[in-house]
């Protein structure tokens, strides 16, 4: 029997205030953090994957963004970095983009987003992935629109086409 996984709980601030299990955080929709990565191929295409029935937050829902909790005391960096190694079978240091947050009925994070460009191949997380693919970007939302897709990752979505799209002032 492995350990239960263990996350830091944070405040309106972003400051830890607690450490709890994953299944506490979860139960009691605790403010957490986590990270999502976007990965692209190196013509622009984005990766997107299906997640396995097991999961424990939109099971068998398609994402568009690697990524996941933070473990207590980890860096959104390192995080970064574990979930790329787990979910991926890679290692890579992914560019921070922006900060993001999004609530809903079962969750309550503060994170941050990444972007890699990496063609793979990728060893993916039998117990996370289901199948993985690259889309062009145009088709994402197409493909949202007919079938299921985690609503967080789809805000993050929303949000760097925004961000993309904005110019930087100097």
């Amino acid at each position: 029997m492995s350990k239960p996984e263990l996350v830091d709980v944070i405040d309106e601030a972003g400051n830890t205030v607690g450490v709890v299990t994953r299944e506490e955080m979860r139960v009691r929709r605790l403010s957490h953090r986590c990270v999502y990565v976007l990965v692209f191929n190196a013509r622009g295409d984005l990766f997107i994957h299906l997640r396995t029935p097991s999961k424990d937050v939109f099971p068998s829902h398609w994402d568009v963004a690697v990524g996941g909790v933070l473990l207590a005391g980890e860096s959104f960096a390192q995080g970064a970095r574990r979930e790329l190694r787990e979910e991926l079978g890679i290692d890579a240091e992914a560019e921070d983009l922006f900060p993001f947050r999004h609530t809903d009925p079962n969750t309550d994070v503060r994170a941050h987003v990444y972007r890699l460009v990496h063609d793979g191949p990728f060893q993916l997380q039998e117990e996370e992935i289901v199948s993985g693919e690259f889309v062009p970007c145009a088709l994402v939302s197409r493909r949202a629109a007919l079938q299921p897709f985690c609503p967080d990752g789809l805000e993050v979505w929303k949000t760097f086409l925004q961000w993309r799209d904005t110019p930087t002032v100097w």
